[in-house]
This record gives C-alpha cells, structure tokens and sequence, in this order.
C-alpha cells in the first residue's frame, strides 16, 4: 500500500513539474505582430517605424515590418502573403484602403485582430484605428494660419489624389477654420498627383489667378516643402502651414522662415499601435478609434521636437 502511494506521489510530483515546464516554455514564446506599412524609407513612415520598433521591444512582443519598398511587390500581395503566416495581430497602414477590405475580412475570419495605423479603412471588422483625427489637423491649420492673416486675406489649399479620404478632409478642415473668421480659400479642389514636383505648376497657377494670395495650406509636408521652395525663389512672403512636422520643416521654423505649423506625432502611432494590439491578442478592450493628436509647431519648440526625431531616426 505504501508503495502503491509513493507511486501515486511520485507521479503527481512529475506530472505537476510537467506542466511548470509546459506552462513556462508557453509563456516564454513571444506574441507575433505583422506590421504592414505604406512605406518605410521616408522620413515620416521611418518615424512610425521607430516608434513600433520601440513598442515591440517594451511590450515584449515578436514583430515583422514589411512594405512595398522592400519587398518589390504590391500592399496587397504582402497583405495576402502575411495572412498565411497567420501572426496573432495585424498593424497596418492601407494603399488603397476600399481594395485591402476583402483581404482584411479574411483576417477577421481568422480571428487576427487589426489595427490600422495612420490611415483609416471604412470598414467595421477594424479593431482599432490609431491615427489622426484629420478634419481636427485641417482645422488647428487653418486656425493657426488665420492668426498669421487679416480677415478678409485669400488662402491656397492644396491637397493630394489618394484613394484615401486624408487629404480632403484636411483641406475641408481647414477651410472651414478659414471661413470661420473671414478668409477667402482658393483651390480647394485643385489637387496635385502623387509626383510632388506637380505643386509648382498649381502653386503658379493659383498665384497668376490670385496675385493677391496671403497664405498657403498644403494637406502634407511633402507638398509643403514644395511650396516653400517656390515662394522663397519667387521673393514672396507667404506663410505656408503644413501638416507632418518633417525634420525639414522643423528647421525653417527655427530659421525664422515659418512661423508656425501642424504636426502628426507618427512615433506615438506606431508606439501605441503595437501597445494596443498586445491588449487585442490577450482579449483585453481596445478603443475603438484612439486619437494620436496634433502639435502646432513654433519657433519655441521646434529645436525640442527635431532633436527627439534626429534621435530616434539614428537609433
């Protein structure tokens, strides 16, 4: 009999430390997290790397990074290709947000959560959207670039074609900010493609039809930059507000050649993105819509910002 206990014990004692080593070799293997980006090369998308690659090592989670530029193949391939892998969450940032929705609802099917970072899909199977609220980011430009004006003053407004809606709705935000308190807004639906050079013959366009023109709103940086460099040759004193808060544009603020603009925080939207897909993969609540917000960029914190970014860009 007491053998027969020993046995029983010695079993239990076995059985018990089987299943410490089962639980810890579990516990030990890291979440994976498929983060699909527009692009990764540019400054603003190497941001928003920074910031996941920041999440990923924090959070104790497994990540892969893939975009068109370093694959040699469409979002969609990769989108298509990842899904196969089948990662416990997906992060990404749609091209063509109304053609990835087929192959986001596979996805969900899968039970794999998504996040979209940056650029919003409209689509209700998304998990969360980590982003700007970009009707908000038109508006505080337009109200910002009011504060440099005189009622009455003509404003340009010059977006981007993108399948997504980011653009429009920052030029609809700004111009409502600018007609809000008296400005005239020229060129609203006047949009460039996605080849940046085509802003000078629509900034020229704009000035020979508007010779009285006082200020500038372009929906991105890139486009801003742009317009910056014209009106400079031109010897033109414009005021130009844009949107991203590049390192570029970080320095003409503190080169006195702006006076003040918007900027996205990308690094916080890959940060928070990973932060809350981790929350996802362990069945914890995630908002539905989480704002990354926007900061107006002066003289007096543009050195602050652009050392953060030339930091975290060199890491």
């Amino acid at each position: 009999m007491k053998t027969k206990w020993k046995i029983i014990l010695i079993s239990a004692f076995f059985f018990c430390g089987l299943l410490g080593y089962v639980y810890k070799a579990l516990a030990s293997e890291k979440p994976t997290v498929a983060v699909v980006l527009k692009d990764t090369k540019s400054e603003y998308w190497a941001i928003i790397v920074a910031g996941v690659e920041k999440g990923l090592k924090n959070f104790g989670v497994k990540g892969n990074i893939y975009a068109p530029n370093q694959h040699h193949e469409d979002q969609l391939s990769i989108l298509k290709r990842v899904l196969k892998d089948k990662p416990d969450a997906l992060i990404f940032s749609p091209i063509d947000p109304p053609a990835s929705i087929p192959v986001l609802k596979e996805f969900k099917k899968n039970h794999i959560p998504v996040l979209l970072v940056d650029t919003p899909v409209n689509w209700s199977g998304q998990t969360s959207f980590i982003g700007t609220d970009n009707r908000s980011l038109g508006e505080k430009a337009g109200e910002l670039l009011s504060s440099m004006l005189q009622p009455g003053d003509k404003v340009a407004l010059i977006g981007r074609i993108s399948p997504d809606n980011v653009s429009e709705e920052r030029i609809e935000g700004a111009k409502g900010a600018l007609h809000t308190v008296g400005m005239e807004t020229v060129g609203g639906n006047l949009q460039v493609d996605d080849a940046d050079a085509k802003v000078i013959p629509v900034i020229t366009q704009l000035l020979k039809g508007h010779p009285d023109l006082k200020g500038v709103f372009a929906s991105d940086d890139r486009l801003a930059l742009e317009v910056i460099k014209y009106v400079k040759q031109k010897g033109l004193n414009i005021p130009v507000v844009g949107a991203d808060g590049i390192i570029q544009m970080l320095k003409y603020h503190e080169d006195g050649t702006l006076k003040g603009s918007v900027a996205q925080n990308p690094y916080d939207m890959g940060y928070i993105s990973v932060q809350n897909a981790l929350k996802a993969i362990k069945g914890q609540r995630v908002e539905k819509k989480i704002n990354s917000d926007v900061d107006i960029i002066t003289a007096d914190n543009a050195k602050s910002k652009m050392d953060f970014l030339e930091d975290i860009l060199k890491k």
